[in-house]
């Protein structure tokens, strides 16, 4: 299954169970992309003491997962884009969402 996750928050528990669910999906050999939109792009930045988000997304892109970050989105932020939030446009969004069988967005 093609699944696709629209990441919207800056929440650690958040970030952190929706990566857990692209892992698992992944593992399940099922394709999985993840677009951060809004606060979303600030996911990489969380530290969390009982959540680890930056280490499932970590996992998630060593594991071959897809990573999007709202261009706009970063440059609200004055945020660079980097290996775990790669710039990308409102296409590559729309993209996802068309390709998709399943969109999950978590916010």
């Amino acid at each position: 299954m093609n699944i696709g996750i629209i990441l919207e928050t800056n929440d650690p528990e958040r970030v952190w169970n929706a990566f857990r669910l692209a892992n698992t999906a992944l593992e399940a050999d099922h394709m999985v992309e993840v677009f951060l939109l809004g606060d979303g792009v600030e996911a990489p930045d969380l530290e969390h003491e009982k959540f680890n988000p930056h280490g499932v997304m970590r996992k998630y892109t060593q594991n071959g997962g897809d990573l999007f970050a709202c261009g706009t989105c970063l440059d609200s932020r004055d945020l660079e884009a980097d290996d775990l939030r790669p710039r990308a446009t409102m296409d590559d969004y729309l993209r996802i969402v068309e390709d998709a069988e399943k969109v999950l967005t978590i916010g």
